[in-house]
């Protein structure tokens, strides 16, 4: 591989990471190969090091190295809550509140047919088959707050309606902090509507 090629797959590399486009991996590139080629080797090393150690979590299909992974093994979480996540980031950001102890069940991805991901490719069955297990009482379905996330927790929701379990959305309403001449229209419809 010559020069140009070497460099070029460096930047073709890096623009697949969400957000960056050509000139920010070029950017990207020229730092870590002019100004810190230390850092290029640990993030060479962190990456392929990852790809290899990093698998589901066979009981939440979350991120982790271990086959199951700390939150699912922690005694201490409350078993009987399981709140479904798109994502490792969206469980990540809840785990960051503080404000759940309950265990999680994490999608990877959201119902989207224009994408052609289905109930299949989201693993619909492995997350009814673990709400089903009888030490689930309450399904808290944390999708976001988009038309798939909205259709992904509806799909849920009536899938396991019938089935005795009590399901929770996540609310939304009016950020703290913010004043409601900025806030959009649709937040304020549903912060009235979901009024307490």
């Amino acid at each position: 591989m010559s020069d140009a090629n070497a460099l070029e797959a460096l930047i073709q590399a890096l623009r697949r990471l969400p957000g960056v486009g050509v000139k920010s991996a070029q950017r990207m590139a020229f730092h870590l190969l002019q100004h810190d080629r230390p850092g290029a080797q640990t993030l060479s090393y962190a990456l392929a090091n990852a790809a290899q150690a990093i698998q589901h979590c066979e009981r939440c299909h979350t991120f982790t190295e271990a086959t199951v992974c700390a939150t699912c093994l922690d005694e201490r979480r409350d078993a009987s809550k399981l709140c479904v996540v798109e994502t490792p980031a969206d469980q990540s950001a809840l785990e960051r509140t503080g404000a759940y102890k309950g265990l999680y069940f994490v999608l990877m991805g959201k119902l989207s047919p224009l994408d052609g991901v289905g109930p299949h490719d989201i693993g619909l069955k492995k997350l009814f088959d673990r709400a089903l297990d009888g030490t689930v009482q309450e399904v808290i379905l944390a999708t976001n707050f988009t038309a798939e996330g909205e259709a992904t927790a509806h799909v849920i929701s009536e899938g396991l309606k019938a089935r005795g379990l009590h399901l929770t959305r996540l609310a939304r309403g009016v950020p703290v902090g913010s004043e409601l001449e900025y806030v959009d229209l649709g937040t304020i419809a549903h912060a009235l509507v979901d009024r307490r």
